[in-house]
């Protein structure tokens, strides 16, 4: 089984562990726990942080040894129990309790770049094979993927072809506000401050994607693959279990109607902004002590957001000042040039108006940009685009920006167009499978080696167009505005530009990382030792649940401990307190590939082959 770098890295910090635990106690190899239900991922138990009433998160202090700045666990935060009267179980205790003061006396905690040589001399450094790519660089497969057999790609604009600054949530944050206080009444203090506060301003911080908000309560919540709402805050201020329980029918969990009607997704990254001014325009009600509807609040908030978007004023703030907004691109050339060179057709698809998309496009690659596009599509209102089939398309003037009256029969290179929807997009291409490479669904992982007979592509594609294919490939970072709708009803390959992966990858890798999972995966095995360990023909005693009760609550603030390294309220986008989210289903569900930035194309041949990682899902086929 090919395992990336990243995970053969952690399986190298752990292997004297795994030893030591089954010399010493019989517990399992910690290497049972890599996830495999996303590539970049390199463990299965992943933060939870208990709410302050329950505990306080694990603490932390620095000490200096040979010079060296290096992090330090207080001891009583790995102090196992004791049972007063069962020796057998005492005994895979205390067996742990070594391995866990060895493990936290000799973790490498300053990590730097000898880290990955091999030293001899030092057991607890084990030599492992580097890839040549980083997750920064890297693109991960949830799917077989042939990029020799795609000749068109599709791409999306905001947050795909460019990336914002940090300065551009707070852009939005300041103009939906403003329009709550001028046009909503909201009081003046909210975005002028008072004599004891300032105005409110975006906090970066607090909102990650992947969250939802409840538009009854105001809650904003975390969601699970199976949609339990994990984790909400009101506010600022965390929701305890008893309230969710009561809120949620008991089981934390909405019937599908009534998810649909109540909760919104925050899955984009603009939608960051939103997520957070909800809280915080709660949170200023709250700390007032003025009464108010949540409601009506959300709706509010979610109304001067929109309007934000609508009224393009963001938008020209971006188009004067593009060196102040936008990131960096410097491989975006190189991607394009060389899927150009290789014979890709190449489709711009974006919500967002010609006149923004050409200042952002002409920024980063000269003004005969369109040259290089085969159809251009602005204002596109995806997801209308993909669902809609009776949507016309209308051509915009790429010298004034007014939208042109004629019908649209025949889509021109280097024009530009606008609305419309995909079956018109097939009849107005003159493009089609003639002669073309073999399909091949980018799901058929078992298939990898078959081909399709050209008679067999013609009746699994009756419409007889390229677009209707896995030979298509979008690129987007909206899961369900870009992605969802073109896998679903199209069959499209899809890849999502997540730069989350990257972030939390470095954070995986530091060794105060590693050394929490590493004592969570510690713990967890020795609880299921323990319990075979008390007399199973006998009912559980006080000790014996006292025992379990105690090392499971340090199991919970080992969670809470690596949860507070990503540096927000709710941990990783890819996980709901120990399950994947609703975020990471998605994304293993429905895109084929993933990567921090369309730059890491330029690291791939056009014909590149992407095999995805081992998928198994149940806890029997990966013990």
């Amino acid at each position: 089984m090919a395992i990336s770098y990243h995970r053969r890295r952690r399986m190298g910090h752990t292997a004297l562990l795994t030893t030591l635990l089954i010399v010493a106690t019989g517990i399992r190899s910690i290497m049972c726990f890599v996830d495999r239900r996303l590539p970049h991922r390199l463990v299965r138990v992943v933060p939870l942080r208990s709410s302050k009433s329950e505990m306080e998160t694990t603490t932390s202090e620095y000490r200096t040894k040979d010079g060296e700045r290096v992090f330090h666990y207080p001891k009583e935060d790995i102090r196992l129990p004791v049972h007063p009267t069962n020796t057998e179980v005492n005994s895979v205790l205390s067996k742990t309790q070594e391995v866990l003061d060895y493990l936290h006396e000799t973790a490498p905690l300053q990590h730097n770049d000898n880290d990955d040589k091999h030293d001899d001399s030092n057991p607890s450094k084990i030599k492992t094979p580097k890839r040549t790519l980083s997750p920064t660089d890297e693109i991960f497969a949830n799917s077989y993927v042939d990029l020799g057999r795609v000749n068109t790609v599709g791409f999306d604009f905001d947050y795909t072809l460019v990336t914002y600054t940090p300065l551009l949530l707070s852009v939005i944050y300041d103009m939906a506000l403003e329009r709550l206080v001028n046009k909503k009444q909201y009081p003046k203090e909210m975005w002028y401050g008072d004599r004891s506060t300032n105005g409110m301003t975006f906090d970066p911080t607090f909102s990650i994607r992947g969250l939802a908000v409840d538009l009854h309560n105001g809650w904003i919540c975390q969601l699970s693959y199976t949609h339990h709402v994990s984790m909400a805050w009101f506010g600022r201020e965390k929701v305890g279990r008893g309230a969710l329980m009561r809120e949620y029918s008991g089981k934390r969990k909405l019937i599908p109607a009534e998810r649909k009607k109540r909760l919104k997704p925050l899955n984009d990254l603009f939608s960051m902004a939103e997520c957070c001014l909800i809280a915080d325009t709660v949170e200023y009600f709250k700390r007032k002590g003025i009464p108010f509807c949540p409601q009506s609040a959300v709706s509010d908030v979610l109304g001067a957001i929109g309007e934000t978007h609508m009224s393009g004023d963001f938008h020209r703030l971006v188009a004067l000042h593009p060196e102040k907004y936008f990131e960096g691109s410097d491989h975006l050339g190189q991607v394009i040039k060389s899927l150009k060179d290789a014979g890709k057709r190449l489709i711009f698809v974006s919500n967002s108006p010609f006149w923004y998309v050409d200042a952002g496009m002409t920024y980063f690659l000269g003004k005969d940009w369109r040259t290089l596009w085969d159809v251009i599509i602005v204002s596109a209102g995806k997801p209308r685009f993909y669902t809609e089939d009776s949507r016309p398309f209308r051509e915009v003037s790429t010298t004034s920006g007014r939208v042109k009256f004629k019908k649209v029969d025949k889509l021109e290179p280097g024009e530009v167009y606008t609305e419309g929807c995909l079956k018109e997009l097939t009849k107005c291409l003159d493009w089609n499978i003639v002669n073309q490479s073999p399909s091949l669904s980018s799901t058929d992982d078992d298939d990898i080696h078959e081909t399709t007979p050209p008679s067999e592509m013609d009746m699994n594609n009756p419409s007889g167009s390229i677009l209707a294919s896995p030979n298509v490939l979008y690129i987007g970072d909206s899961l369900f505005a870009d992605l969802v709708d073109a896998k679903r009803e199209f069959g499209w390959t899809t890849a999502a530009v997540t730069p989350e992966v990257a972030y939390e990858s470095d954070i995986q890798n530091t060794p105060r990382y590693v050394l929490t999972q590493q004592t969570i995966d510690v713990i967890l095995d020795c609880l299921r030792l323990v319990q075979g360990a008390f007399d199973k023909d006998k009912a559980r005693s006080e000790e014996d649940v006292r025992v379990l009760d105690e090392m499971e609550f340090m199991v919970s603030k080992w969670r809470g401990e690596q949860m507070s390294l990503h540096g927000n309220p709710f941990g990783s986008i890819f996980r709901s307190k120990y399950q994947p989210s609703l975020f990471a289903h998605s994304l293993r569900r429905y895109c084929d590939l993933y990567m921090s930035s369309v730059g890491n194309l330029r690291n791939y041949s056009p014909q590149h082959r992407f095999y995805p990682d081992d998928a198994r899902l149940l806890s029997h086929e990966i013990r």
